[in-house]
């Protein structure tokens, strides 16, 4: 089945930022400006999906969140894409296995916030993530500590990459994983939930 997605020559390093984006907001946006720099990708994508199975809660319409991630993240490097609407998977797991089907040639990491590491053991098919792609964690405020201490990063600890190394984790064979932290201070504290519980978003 063709479907239309994101190009991507082969040997690039793409990371993949998935989430509900509900909304985006400038947290986003540092994480991915950080991992650009600090692990030397090529591009980064915005998986803006569908919806998150971990919530019951429906998220705005997708082209409200696509446009939104849009006019936010305007990056020559970057891309926002519905791809995962388009593919019709519901969780990570499925959507990276047809990402590394359709770009076999790609080296992706997987991207999340240091927030998102504490709960990744509840994600569907997490260890086959952990042992099938690279993982650059990005430090969030306050979170950081708790990542560390997450299941997955205890489990996996032997797989941490010194984020001195962090350049180095797209050509890494997974499990390899790493915690990047980068300066924070300039930054609202504010994640999509409490944007939304401020009625900040519709």
């Amino acid at each position: 089945m063709l479907i239309h997605g994101p190009s991507a020559a082969p040997g690039l390093r793409i990371g993949l930022l998935g989430g509900s984006f509900d909304p985006p907001h400038a947290g986003h946006a540092h994480i991915t400006e950080v991992a650009l720099r600090t692990l030397r990708l090529d591009r980064v994508w915005w998986l803006v999906s569908p919806g998150n199975p971990l919530k019951s809660r429906e998220p705005a319409e997708i082209a409200h969140r696509v446009a939104t991630s849009r006019a936010m993240m305007r990056h020559p490097r970057v891309q926002v894409t519905d791809i995962e609407t388009r593919l019709g998977t519901q969780f990570t797991a499925d959507t990276l296995s047809e990402l590394i089907k359709r770009y076999p040639q790609a080296r992706f990491v997987w991207l999340m916030g240091a927030d998102n590491l504490t709960s990744f053991h509840r994600w569907e098919h997490w260890d086959w993530i952990m042992e099938t792609v690279p993982i650059g964690v990005l430090a969030r405020p306050g979170a950081q500590v708790r990542a560390g201490l997450a299941p997955a990063a205890q489990r996996y600890r032997r797989a941490r990459v010194d984020p001195r190394a962090a350049a180095t984790l797209a050509f890494r064979r997974a499990p390899a994983w790493s915690l990047v932290t980068a300066p924070m201070a300039q930054l609202s504290p504010l994640s999509s939930t409490e944007i939304r519980a401020q009625g900040l978003w519709p």
